[in-house]
């Protein structure tokens, strides 16, 4: 058996956070696989359990805020006997544009108290799945950042990021790390690019391709690229010529 872990708080007064993107996770990966029963509360946390190819899973939400999710998510570890290896833990990371996923076993904490309170119930060498939701830019916006509902902008690549990885969460469970990583990378494309957090623009130093090079000039640029002393022509540059004498 596996356990896989998402993290958030509890109650719908957090349900949209991003400090949730691990609940939401959770929450698509048994709604999109009709292996799992349905959502039972044992152990303080919402559990869901079902199969993914021959691999029995178990699917927790610790539903002890996320400051205590070691808690709920031990005590799941010790009931079945597994250790930190059979342990997959999705989470919000800060440091990653959004959209953005990183998959290692074992580390530190990244300052993530949910992370914090894993390695002091379960041990460090599970698995963790970072899922991007990009930086504020200031660290006093930070808390606000995280504990805020995701933006209506965000849904273009969150959508996307949740689906494909409930699709493909057999990859997870059978170990194929890079496998996953380059779905999810197809699923959410440059969707994020307009986030906060989201990579800088392209240099605008940069020269620009053929295709931009061709595309047609209004009708005053073309008027100020003419030549600027062109002669005047016609009956006005008659007039002109036998009153100036030349």
């Amino acid at each position: 058996m596996q356990i896989i872990a998402g993290l958030g708080n509890p109650g719908p007064r957090y349900a949209a956070h991003r400090h949730n993107i691990g609940f939401m996770a959770a929450d698509a990966i048994v709604r999109r696989h009709s292996s799992f029963g349905p959502w039972q509360k044992k152990w303080n946390a919402e559990i869901a359990e079902g199969r993914t190819g021959t691999d029995k899973v178990l699917v927790i939400k610790p539903q002890t805020f996320m400051n205590l999710s070691g808690q709920a998510v031990g005590e799941a570890m010790r009931f079945f006997k597994l250790g930190p290896d059979a342990l997959t833990v999705l989470y919000d990371e800060l440091d990653l544009a959004p959209g953005k996923v990183r998959i290692k076993r074992g580390g530190g904490s990244g300052g993530h108290n949910g992370i914090k309170s894993l390695d002091a119930h379960c041990g460090k060498d599970y698995r963790r799945v970072r899922l991007g939701i990009g930086h504020p830019g200031d660290k006093a916006r930070v808390q606000a950042h995280v504990l805020g509902d995701f933006a209506r902008a965000d849904q273009d690549w969150l959508d996307p990021l949740l689906d494909a990885l409930a699709d493909n969460v057999d990859l997870l469970v059978a170990g194929d790390e890079s496998g996953l990583m380059n779905r999810l990378a197809l699923a959410v494309g440059d969707r994020a690019k307009d986030a906060i957090g989201a990579p800088p623009a392209k240099d605008r130093s940069a020269k620009p391709s053929p295709k931009a090079a061709s595309k047609p000039q209004s009708h005053i640029r073309q008027a100020r690229q003419q030549t600027p002393d062109a002669k005047p022509t016609g009956p006005m540059a008659e007039m002109l010529k036998k009153l100036l004498g030349k």
